[in-house]
């Protein structure tokens, strides 16, 4: 399995970003140019997203794609940022490959093995229902109008988002051959590497959720709530997610206590 990336080689240890359901390695075009100018950054497309196309309908994981992918560009002990589905991404690999990961920011993350609510099991079945009837275009459409983009819609990034979901081929939504996962839910007390949790005020609540208790479960967890903005932060405020991010990477290692949140300065608002 080949996955597309795009890479810009700088200085440091590299910080991979990993983006969420639906999108691609674009979902960072708003924030790309605002990180550190000289800093070594690498994103990439996830298996049957964007240019990253499966070669055959074996089952897989994620997370295993990720250690290759590091492993084939001799890349270790990076940052690493994720949003939404690629939040739980980052967080399972974090979990698994505690040795290869430096800092962690989850922005809006899902948590793998979640058991969601009725209500977005059944919106979700809605969209599907479309996608295997053939009708790509309703499900795309139901997609736009779910109410996890209804601050992505009314901000400057609702056209970055159209664009998104129109690149999308939704091939998970007739069938997803990642492989089935325990919940990491039991076993985030067991994380190592210093996070940033970044969440949106008016994101849906059971992401709310979700980051609550990554938040209560993880001992080096710094939260960060942002007033006004919902689920796709690096969207919708990327300057603000880009200052955190920044100030972060830089600052997470204190000289007293390597690997802890004790040097972390949040930016000035």
């Amino acid at each position: 399995m080949k996955l597309h990336l795009q890479e810009r080689q700088g200085e440091g240890p590299c910080t991979v970003f990993v983006h969420g359901f639906g999108g691609d390695l674009h979902s960072w075009d708003r924030l790309w140019p605002l990180l550190g100018a000289s800093r070594h950054l690498l994103r990439y497309d996830l298996r049957d997203f964007g240019s990253s196309l499966a070669e055959s309908d074996e089952s897989f994981a994620h997370v295993d794609d990720l250690a290759a992918l590091l492993s084939a560009k001799s890349i270790a002990h990076c940052d690493f940022v994720g949003v939404s589905m690629g939040g739980a991404v980052a967080l399972r690999f974090a979990l698994d490959h505690p040795e290869l990961v430096r800092s962690l920011t989850l922005i809006s993350p899902q948590i793998s093995g979640w058991e969601w609510s009725a209500p977005w099991a059944a919106q979700w079945q809605k969209i599907a229902g479309f996608a295997r009837a053939g009708d790509m275009a309703s499900a795309k459409n139901l997609w736009w109008n779910h109410a996890l983009f209804a601050t992505t819609r009314a901000s400057p990034a609702a056209d970055d988002l159209r664009h998104e979901i129109e690149r999308f081929a939704g091939r998970q939504w007739l069938r997803d051959n990642h492989e089935m996962v325990m919940p990491d839910i039991e076993r985030l007390h067991e994380l190592q590497a210093p996070a940033l949790l970044l969440t949106g005020a008016l994101d849906l609540e059971e992401f709310r959720l979700m980051a609550d208790i990554i938040e209560a479960s993880a001992e080096n967890v710094r939260r960060v709530d942002i007033e006004g903005a919902g689920h796709l932060l690096h969207m919708e405020v990327p300057e603000t997610c880009a200052d955190h991010i920044n100030s972060f990477i830089a600052q997470q290692v204190s000289p007293a206590r390597p690997g802890t949140l004790d040097g972390y300065v949040p930016p000035r608002a």
